[in-house]
C-alpha cells in the first residue's frame, strides 16, 4: 500500500494562488488530486501518469497545473486564480493497479486504492 502525504493547504483570498504537494512512498501508474466540499460529493480535480500525461476538471482548467517530480515521487498542484467555489478538503491519490484509464476514469476516484489525509485549501471573498 502507498503512503500518501499532502502538504500546502491554507486560506487564501479570491484570486490568489497556491500550491499543494504529495509525497508517496513509492511508484504508481497514476496520480491525481481530488477534493470534497460540504456538503458535496469528491470530484476530480487533475490527474496524471508516471509518463506525465494530464487530465484535468473542466471547472480547473486553465487554473490549475498537476506536476510531479519523478525522482523524488512527489506531485504538485499549482492553483492560480482561486475562487470561493474551489475551498474544499484537497485529497492526493494513486491508482498502482490500472495502468491505462480513459480521461474520464482517470477522475473517477473509484479508480484509485490508496489517499491521503486531506489538506484544506480555503478561499475568502
Amino acid at each position: 500500500q502507498l503512503h500518501l502525504v499532502e502538504s500546502g493547504g491554507t486560506s487564501v483570498e479570491s484570486g490568489g494562488s497556491l500550491e499543494n504537494s504529495c509525497v508517496a512512498s513509492r511508484w504508481y501508474y497514476y496520480m491525481a488530486w481530488f477534493r470534497q466540499a460540504p456538503g458535496k460529493e469528491r470530484e476530480g480535480v487533475a490527474s496524471i501518469t508516471r509518463a506525465g500525461t494530464t487530465d484535468y476538471a473542466d471547472s480547473v482548467k486553465g487554473r490549475f497545473t498537476i506536476s510531479q517530480d519523478n525522482a523524488k515521487n512527489t506531485l504538485y498542484l499549482q492553483m492560480n486564480g482561486l475562487k470561493t467555489e474551489d475551498t474544499a478538503m484537497y485529497y492526493c491519490a494513486a491508482n498502482r493497479v490500472w495502468p491505462r484509464l480513459s480521461t474520464a476514469a482517470a477522475l473517477s476516484q473509484e479508480n484509485y486504492q490508496d489517499w491521503g489525509q486531506g489538506t484544506q485549501v480555503t478561499v475568502s471573498s
